[in-house]
């Protein structure tokens, strides 16, 4: 159900992002970057909130604030005042989701298992772009609704579906746990892993969540402020790659390069673009758990490092922007690109998760989410002011990536079937060259 209401998120994600090519809607700074705004409120707003209240009552108003965003596309379709509002609505209900959706799967998954139900938030996010694109990039003119309608009666199917179903979600044992109450963590527990669940299996787990919340309990404020520092520059560098997984400037590129190339956009290139970022993060969600967090995101960052950098090396030369062959070449690697792209975005969710002392890690995951949010947002309003700006935005990201790649394989720890506890102490480390 949670992949519903972050397929719709995508959707609104992308339409922000290069795909609001037909709607009838002007595309200003505001229309782009609202959404973003509207994330970094929501996730504010759970951030402060995440302790005390349980995660359903998240999950139930941010899927409220997604179909409030849903109707007003289908109300009022072609008013951009209205649109623009609704986005604001729709990116706070995304924040409140993304965070009640990291910290809850982080706490009630087996440490087998984590890095596949945390992938999902990105596999939602990629459903949504691959949607939102493809309904984009190939709406005619012909037909009876516009895009803006069509993209909002998705959105309600999504969001009624979603929330109805996340209202029945089940507590996590830490949050019963953290307030004293064992007989209500423990029937939490029950319901997670059902009755027929051998009993050393129950009472391991129950243990270890014990264990957790004692040792998260048992520090300061301060000290786990103090020891959140290298988790936190490690997730700076890990989660806030994302923004550049997808942005303004690679939706651009794609257009630019298949209509040089093909003449068209409605073409093949633009339909496989968005759909191979679908495949990679269901790559990634089948291996993350199995062949490790760190080799399946040192092996996309390697890939996408040198895609980028490709990229750019067209790019140096503006006379390439009109050459036929050049620009084939661009859609090509932004195609092999976006494979990799889906791959990588998929076990940051599970690093954030789990990088952070249990008192701090609402507001350290807040933080991070924020920042990603930050990027997109200054790309936004900073990319296409300059005739060389395609060069200088890929030539910039590639060393960005091939930076981190080097601090990524230096310091990001593997994490793969460590419990919550594990892990954190793992990421508390300042150097863990384990790939594998």
């Amino acid at each position: 159900a949670g992949v519903l209401l972050f397929a719709y998120g995508g959707m609104d994600m992308a339409q922000g992002l290069g795909w609001n090519l037909n709607s009838g809607v002007a595309t200003t700074y505001e229309f782009e970057f609202s959404w973003f705004v509207g994330v970094i409120i929501g996730t504010v707003v759970a951030a402060l909130a995440m302790t005390h209240t349980p995660k359903r009552y998240l999950y139930l108003l941010g899927g409220v604030m997604q179909l409030i965003d849903a109707i007003i596309f289908v109300s009022a379709p072609y008013k951009y005042n209205p649109i623009v509002a609704a986005r604001w609505v729709g990116g706070v209900g995304f924040g409140l989701i993304t965070m009640a959706f990291i910290v809850q799967n982080s706490e009630v998954t087996l440490s087998t298992s984590r890095g596949m139900w945390c992938g999902f938030e990105q596999y939602g996010l990629a459903l949504g772009v691959m949607t939102q694109v493809l309904m984009d990039s190939q709406w005619g003119t012909g037909h009876s609704i516009g895009s803006n309608v069509a993209h909002g009666i998705i959105g309600i199917i999504c969001t009624v579906i979603a929330t109805g179903t996340v209202a029945m979600s089940v507590e996590s044992p830490i949050f019963y746990l953290r307030r004293n109450n064992e007989d209500a963590a423990r029937n939490s527990q029950t319901q997670l892993l059902g009755t027929n669940a051998p009993s050393e299996i129950y009472n391991a787990i129950f243990e270890e969540a014990k264990r957790y919340v004692a040792e998260g309990n048992s520090s300061s404020i301060g000290a786990d402020l103090a020891a959140s520092a290298m988790p936190l520059l490690k997730m700076i560098f890990c989660r806030c790659l994302v923004a550049f997984t997808f942005s303004v400037p690679l939706s651009w590129s794609i257009r630019v390069s298949t209509y040089a190339w093909k003449f068209s956009m409605f073409s093949w290139p633009m339909i496989l673009w968005s759909i191979l970022r679908f495949i990679g993060t269901l790559v990634a969600i089948c291996v993350v758990d199995k062949l490790g967090r760190k080799f399946v995101s040192l092996l996309s960052l390697l890939c996408m490092a040198g895609l980028m950098l490709a990229m750019a090396g067209i790019y140096s030369d503006n006379a390439y922007l009109t050459s036929e062959y050049y620009m084939s070449e661009v859609a090509k690697v932004s195609l092999a690109f976006q494979v990799f792209a889906g791959m990588y975005v998929v076990p940051t969710t599970t690093y954030l998760a789990e990088a952070f002392p249990m008192r701090v890690k609402p507001f350290m995951i807040g933080l991070v989410v924020c920042l990603e949010q930050v990027i997109h947002i200054i790309v936004i309003v900073t990319f296409g002011n300059s005739y060389d700006c395609f060069y200088q935005y890929f030539i910039g990201v590639g060393i960005i990536l091939v930076v981190s790649l080097l601090i990524f394989a230096g310091l990001m720890p593997e994490t793969r079937g460590l419990t919550l506890r594990q892990a954190g102490n793992r990421f508390r480390r300042v150097h863990d060259v384990m790939a594998y």
